[in-house]
């Protein structure tokens, strides 16, 4: 069964990104970003929310594109609108979560957002969590989970000390 790893940028108040989506706080390189770069080339799936999916249109993404090219890119939403020839399958809800765990290409790697983590979490099928902790307060914004309705147990598995405050931190779902 391929895991469902939350690898993911979170505030010391526990918010992955501040108002209105904003993520200028965390840091936008180094060698932080640099392992958090590595890592992803051992995904085989992305999965998102639709917040996460449209906040790269920001940045340039076109409508349908996917944003992590060689992997699989699936996005769960009840309501977002892609034209046909896009590039990353949509989900109306996690019915077929199981089936890709199973028998899915590889690990899937859980980009966000809170709410879908949450239901997630709550279903029992997230295996891991990796944060990347930056030492700032947002305030709101965010949550790392949302409606998070049965709260995992956590067992530490590891701590990069990256200098600077940032941590790398990561959990095993027990």
């Amino acid at each position: 069964m391929h895991p469902i790893i939350y690898d993911v940028a979170v505030s010391a108040d526990g918010f992955i990104a501040g108002p209105d989506a904003d993520v200028s706080a965390f840091p936008p390189s180094g060698p932080i970003v640099d392992d958090y770069t590595d890592r992803l080339s051992g995904y085989a799936v992305a999965l998102m929310g639709r917040a996460t999916y449209e906040f790269g249109y920001r940045y340039g993404l076109p409508t349908g594109a996917n944003p992590y090219p060689h992997m699989r890119a699936i996005v769960v939403s009840g309501a977002i609108q892609l034209p046909s020839d896009a590039q990353v399958e949509v989900w109306r809800d996690l019915s077929g979560l199981e089936a890709l765990r199973e028998s899915g290409p590889g690990p899937i790697y859980l980009c966000g957002g809170g709410q879908l983590a949450g239901a997630i979490a709550s279903a029992g099928h997230l295996s891991q969590l990796r944060l990347k902790r930056a030492p700032v307060i947002l305030g709101g914004g965010t949550p790392l989970f949302s409606g998070l309705t049965t709260p995992p147990a956590l067992t530490a598995t590891g701590q990069v000390d990256y200098g600077d405050n940032l941590l790398f931190q990561t959990f095993r779902i027990t």
